[in-house]
């Protein structure tokens, strides 16, 4: 399917994957995110964090697709993320 307009409307997902679990298969949607798995006190996490950043954008007046890299790991780290470096021989787009 074509854009008929020319320009492709831009869009954004913040996905988070709980590696642990205890048993009990966990799902949780909201606006830009999507969560999968974990433990109940990992899930809950990780929800708390993408319902702080909505949050945050809100209050910038932003939506996340709006967002540049820099700024979206700035308010990452405002609501307790943080940045894994890369490896020194790993590509770091």
């Amino acid at each position: 399917m074509s854009n008929a307009g020319g320009k492709r409307k831009r869009k954004a997902l913040m996905l988070g994957v709980g590696l642990d679990s205890d048993g009990h298969k966990r799902l949780t949607t909201g606006p830009n995110f999507a969560l999968v798995g974990g433990s109940k006190e990992t899930h809950a996490e990780m929800t708390e964090k993408a319902v702080k950043i909505n949050e945050k954008l809100k209050a910038r007046g932003k939506q996340l697709h709006e967002v540049s890299h820099e700024e979206f790991d700035d308010i990452a780290q405002e609501v307790g993320l943080k940045r894994i470096p890369n490896k020194p021989d790993e590509d770091p787009s």
